[in-house]
């Protein structure tokens, strides 16, 4: 029992430092992106039909470091603003997939291929999802009503009630925008992605310990089988981009294909029941099945590209993690990212309540 609690800590930690100095970063630059990124910029240009509002939806969400379930109020009060149909789907599908934070622990953990592959499948889904809503997805459904000039009006609900952005700060200084990035990077940011940032670690420990080698690739294969387990276990869960990393890590440690891999990080931040729910009673059951299947098709479809162009991804990928022992960097920046998550939890809801 205390050797296990050892490999358990020692995995853990391994991880930790491992992201710990590119998630410390993400959090810098996710808050310079709060004061530069207003609401009112994001609706100014995603109002209006074609393409081009769903490309700029879909640009505008991938950097934004907003989960699967942070993201639906904003979604929803920026179409509310006039964001059109297309659009609000297309920055519901791109910004929970990735963000800042989550490209850099991407990159700490699984490499440059999956760092860039994300967001380019962020930039498809999202365009995907935002060309197919526009096309089949505007007929009047539940949760809506026409208003008297033929235009669409979403009607406010619990889920649907217009909340300002996190990325969206009226600042009258340098200094007070500084201060209000500080405390959103590394007082909001941790406490809204901490919980299952570190449940993730301790899954992807708990995996390293106790899965034998080649556990997947025996059971599973590394085909489409093995991508339609990850997709039925991703879809309902609710996972954050960078909680996916080091679980996604450790399954290719234990034999699972990249590809299924890459699906479980596309369809673990991209949906979730709750967050299916919601744009089911808000934007209409038509809009949320092709929601739906464009996070399943497209998925599938990047993983069954990633292990066709990339055969051999698995002998670089999350391997470089054990190899060797932490940097002194590492040790260091994981003391501080855990005291920034222990402080976010600790002291953030005390001054909220």
């Amino acid at each position: 029992m205390l050797d296990f609690l050892v490999r358990l800590l020692v995995d853990f930690w391994a991880t930790v430092a491992e992201m710990s100095p590119y998630l410390l970063f993400g959090f810098f630059v996710a808050g310079l992106l709060s004061v530069l990124v207003s609401q009112k910029m994001v609706e100014r240009h995603l109002g209006g039909p074609g393409l081009l509002p769903v490309l700029k939806g879909t640009l505008f969400g991938i950097p934004l470091p907003l989960c699967s379930c942070g993201v639906i109020p904003v979604s929803m009060s920026l179409h509310k603003h006039g964001a059109s149909k297309g659009a609000t789907v297309s920055f519901l599908l791109s910004t929970p997939q990735t963000g800042v934070d989550s490209i850099l622990v991407t990159y700490s953990l699984l490499g440059p291929v999956f760092a860039l592959f994300r967001p380019l499948v962020a930039l498809v889904t999202g365009l995907v999802g935002g060309i197919l809503v526009n096309l089949f997805g505007q007929g009047p459904e539940t949760g809506e009503q026409r208003t008297e000039d033929g235009g669409q009006r979403t009607e406010a609900g619990p889920a649907s009630q217009p909340q300002k952005p996190c990325c969206c700060h009226h600042a009258v200084s340098p200094g007070r925008k500084l201060l209000n990035a500080m405390k959103y990077g590394f007082v909001s940011l941790p406490r809204d992605i901490g919980k299952p940032l570190l449940i993730g670690l301790a899954i992807a420990a708990l995996i390293a310990v106790l899965v034998p080698e080649d556990f997947f690739a025996a059971r599973l294969g590394r085909g489409l089988p093995a991508m339609l387990v990850m997709m039925l276990i991703g879809i309902p869960l609710y996972v954050c981009a960078s909680a996916s990393v080091p679980v996604a890590a450790a399954l290719i440690l234990k034999g699972l294909s990249p590809g299924a891999a890459l699906v479980f990080l596309i369809t673990g931040p991209a949906t979730n029941a709750a967050g299916l729910a919601t744009i089911w009673n808000t934007l209409g059951r038509r809009t949320a099945l092709l929601y739906l299947l464009t996070v399943a098709g497209c998925a599938l479809a990047s993983g069954i590209a990633l292990d066709a162009l990339i055969s051999r991804v698995d002998i670089g990928v999350a391997a470089h993690c054990h190899d060797m022992g932490p940097s002194l960097l590492g040790h260091i920046s994981g003391v501080v990212l855990l005291a920034v998550l222990g402080s976010a939890f600790f002291t953030a809801p005390r001054r909220e309540r």
